[in-house]
């Protein structure tokens, strides 16, 4: 089987870019050199070591932990033992030092994977992105160790600034594919997978995009200002885009349980606090459009608690209003914020599940809690906002999903008693 074993939890690598390319065309080579040759060829496939076999642990974060927070670059970071100090950047005679470059192959921006393989040997992303840094830790008479820092593409995408831009008339989706289209921003169209939006974004002068602003700054207001989706790199390091957060159809890919049945799991998040309340909300166009959205009965109960947005990109005096009136979160509601399991407390099938689960896919969550003289269970169908991986060669891999609420919807179902209603929860799938 492809890989290392961490125990009880699968079969990892963990890949690194060492700035070689295996098949490259070398010019003047007498080999790799040749004209039409169909081995080596221009642009080469990029060499990875594979350094899972040095790694102590491996920490990743991805997403958000709570529904109001911004996504930001996931992240991930590993120690390794040098056992033949191979990482040390001085060490010219490392396999992964370019001779030929004067400078160490595993140097910061290099591409960086972790990978599981499956039951079937098929791998799973689990990061996708690139080094920031090496934190290198040369201990006197013992074994050397190197922090590695990575970041996903938005770390890439947060170091580029636009030209000024004068959009035309689009929605959120085409906005941001004219940003990623720009040739100050050049990010692959293959490594794309964005929603069209459900809105329209202003275009006048008030909308124009001064230079120097940053990349990842602006496609994060177009979606915290005007869609209110969600935007985040995948596992498999893919920009992903995603509508409002509406409805979304009953379909849990794991249901976590404690009853013996289900996912196993051994830590759960429960909120139910004042914060979430939003009876108040403003919503503000570059071009000073305003509406005021409230909820007496909230105001009355909860007292005022405002959320204001005051550089929305939405131009339409209805999509404003819809805006505002989107916000709106009058009661405070009990829900379950994260769940957290070990890999060790699963079957094969479950394992494989979790590490394909990215964020927007929808899990749930059932805990038994003493009733009186006797027991109740409360299960919710959330939506995943955040991942958390853990990995750790003498404990295993656990994963947390942080979680929100979504309103859930169930496929129609003929002549039957509870879900054969059309009604506003069941839909046609």
């Amino acid at each position: 089987m492809p890989g290392t074993a961490v125990v009880d939890s699968g079969n990892y690598d963990l890949k690194i870019a060492t700035g070689f390319l295996v098949d490259a065309f070398v010019l003047d080579d007498t080999l790799k050199g040749v004209l039409d040759n169909t081995t080596y060829v221009l642009d080469g496939t990029t060499e990875f070591a594979d350094v899972m076999d040095s790694v102590t642990n491996v920490m990743v974060r991805r997403g958000r932990r709570d529904v109001g927070d911004q996504f930001s670059a996931g992240t991930m970071t590993f120690t390794i033992q040098d056992v033949d100090g191979i990482f040390n950047p001085f060490d010219q005679n490392s396999p992964y030092y370019d001779t030929a470059e004067s400078k160490p192959g595993l140097a910061p921006l290099r591409e960086v994977q972790l990978i599981r393989y499956d039951s079937t040997n098929d791998p799973e992303f689990l990061f996708s992105g690139y080094v920031v840094n090496y934190d290198y830790n040369f201990a006197l008479g013992g074994l050397d160790t190197v922090t590695v820092y990575c970041a996903d593409q938005f770390y890439l995408l947060a170091q580029t600034y636009l030209d000024a831009l004068n959009p035309s008339s689009e929605t959120s989706g085409e906005r941001i594919e004219t940003v990623l289209d720009l040739p100050e921003v050049d990010f692959p169209v293959l490594a794309r997978d964005i929603a069209t939006g459900t809105v329209n974004l202003g275009h006048d002068a008030a909308y124009n995009v001064p230079a120097g602003t940053s990349a990842l700054g602006y496609i994060t207001q177009i979606n915290e200002t005007a869609e209110f989706g969600r935007v985040f790199m995948s596992r498999a390091g893919v920009f992903t885009f995603q509508e409002r957060i509406g409805t979304t159809l009953s379909a849990p890919l794991a249901e976590f349980k404690d009853d013996g049945t289900g996912y196993k799991f051994d830590g759960v998040g429960i909120s139910f606090e004042a914060d979430s309340v939003i009876n108040r909300s403003v919503v503000t166009g570059l071009d000073g459009d305003t509406y005021t959205a409230t909820d007496p009965a909230s105001i009355a109960t909860y007292f005022i608690q405002t959320a204001s947005i005051t550089n929305s990109l939405l131009h339409d005096a209805s999509e404003i209003q819809a805006a505002a009136e989107y916000l709106l979160n009058p009661e405070p509601e009990a829900r379950y914020t994260s769940v957290e399991t070990k890999f060790l407390m699963l079957t094969t099938a479950q394992k494989d599940t979790l590490a394909t689960v990215d964020i927007g896919d929808t899990i749930s969550i059932e805990k038994t809690f003493p009733s009186g003289v006797g027991t109740t269970q409360l299960a919710q169908e959330l939506s995943v906002e955040g991942i958390e991986h853990y990995l750790d060669f003498s404990t295993g891999h656990r994963v947390l999903y942080s979680t929100a609420p979504t309103t859930i919807v169930y496929e129609l179902i003929l002549n039957d008693a509870l879900y054969g209603t059309i009604d506003t929860t069941n839909v046609l799938g």
